[in-house]
């Protein structure tokens, strides 16, 4: 019988011998590297290749590791998780919202990316005060009241980074760096923005992501559905963390030995939140939370930017790990096959290595339809959810509810997809010849939404 090792050697070598990988991976058991390893290039201009050692953009990974900072300074009594955010952000135009709340994205805080989509000079790159002057000028009304409802707010990461530099006086990125970074030994971890600083980072890993148009991998800045990249680099919090490994297997491991934060403390990071009607949300205090028979409870998150796709597995009652860093655009639902295969090689489960995705084809159509499409449609049973779609420079464009604006390619007249995500849009027209309605394929499932 192979060794969990080799299943690793097995299921990777066989995706890197088909360069349908290109990242880093590493499992661990009782903090023990059972296996890393790294695939493809850091640099496709150079041809600089990827090392286990590599420091990548972590993209959403980055809100467990800010919430620890909050979890820090908690515990040395410098604020409480239920203090209003107004105590240190009086000028932020909604009330009622606790720190809590930001955590645990129960705020309902307007989601900032479309602000900055509809209203940005895209010329300059904006930053967290930006954020913060934006809602105040344009004050978008909120999803619905604190702690009624549960939606992914990158907004409420935003504020956390800016109550930590008010309540210490410091930096967000130099906070980080002092209180988590430097006692856990994450001397390869950062809060970096790489357009805003232009700093070089030694073994960086560039996000990239697949032009359809022109056939090839670009830097996310050179294409136009991602060129957003730019204009939204100087945020933290949310995002902006970068880091490797080696790195964020020593943050994994300090879950577990009470150098962040108390055991006390850490059962209130890892348990779900619970709205005003009583219903329990898996998720805690910058963590989603997992129950499982055979993992029993994982702790993780994952994060994705134009270019990369992160992950962070914690088996809290296994004390295994499994984190996978990748640069370059992947399907999501083969990255996620990817994954789970990875997972049960760690747990000793069954796997299947993943079929190569299909490829997805461009239809040619004419641009001229695109006005006929532009509209915002209401998602069905789906209180305050909408699709927004819109045109830009001859190209159709895709905003949802509290996400980054996606761009839109043909496989028809009436149909569209999104380059590597689960998501396709269908237009309906009634007996008029109007589009009237859409249906949004998402993740497998159906929603329909009624054009206003």
């Amino acid at each position: 019988m192979k060794t969990r090792q080799q299943r690793f050697e097995h299921l990777f070598g066989e995706l890197a011998s088909k360069q349908l990988i290109s990242g880093t991976v590493l499992a661990a058991e009782n903090g023990q590297i059972i296996y890393q390893a790294a695939f493809g290039d850091a640099d496709l201009t150079t041809g600089r290749k990827l090392t286990t050692g590599s420091v990548f953009e972590l993209a959403s990974l980055s809100k467990p590791i800010t919430a620890m900072g909050m979890v820090h300074l908690m515990e040395r009594g410098k604020l409480s998780f239920d203090d209003l955010i107004a105590k240190w952000i009086p000028e932020l135009p909604y009330q009622g919202i606790t720190i809590r709340h930001l955590l645990c994205h129960t705020s309902g805080l307007p989601e900032y990316m479309n602000l900055f989509f509809d209203h940005w000079d895209r010329r300059k790159i904006a930053t967290n005060q930006d954020v913060l002057d934006m809602l105040i000028q344009h004050q978008p009304p909120v999803f619905f009241a604190p702690n009624e409802r549960w939606l992914y707010s990158n907004t409420g990461y935003i504020m956390l980074a800016i109550i930590i530099e008010r309540v210490t006086g410091k930096s967000f990125a130099s906070f980080m760096k002092q209180h988590l970074f430097a006692p856990l030994k994450m001397n390869r971890t950062l809060v970096y923005n790489r357009r805003l600083k232009r700093e070089l980072i030694e073994d960086y890993a560039y996000g990239y992501v697949y032009d359809l148009f022109a056939d090839r991998f670009e830097l996310p800045d050179l294409v136009t559905d991602t060129e957003f990249v730019f204009f939204l680099d100087g945020m933290q919090g949310d995002g902006a963390v970068n880091s490797n490994l080696q790195d964020l297997l020593r943050f994994d491991q300090a879950l577990y030995s009470g150098e962040l934060v108390s055991q006390q403390t850490l059962e209130e990071v890892f348990s779900p939140v619970r709205l005003n009607n009583g219903e329990s949300i898996n998720y805690g205090l910058g963590w989603r939370l997992e129950q499982s028979v055979e993992k029993g409870r994982i702790m993780s998150h994952p994060g994705r930017w134009s270019g990369y796709k992160t992950i962070l597995n914690h088996y809290h009652d296994h004390r295994r790990t499994l984190i996978y860093l990748r640069n370059k655009e992947q399907d999501v639902d083969f990255e996620e096959a990817i994954i789970l295969a990875a997972e049960n090689i760690l747990f000793d489960l069954p796997y299947e290595i993943p079929a190569a995705p299909k490829e997805k084809k461009l239809a040619k159509i004419d641009p001229a339809l695109y006005d006929s499409y532009v509209g915002t449609y209401l998602l069905e049973n789906e209180e305050g959810m909408a699709a927004v779609i819109e045109t830009e420079e001859g190209r159709l464009f895709l905003k949802v509810t509290g996400k980054v604006r996606d761009g839109l390619y043909p496989a028809s007249d009436t149909r569209f997809f999104v380059s590597t995500g689960p998501v396709e849009v269908e237009f309906l027209k009634d007996e008029t010849g109007r589009v009237n309605k859409i249906i949004l394929f998402l993740n497998g499932e159906e929603r329909q939404a009624q054009r206003l």
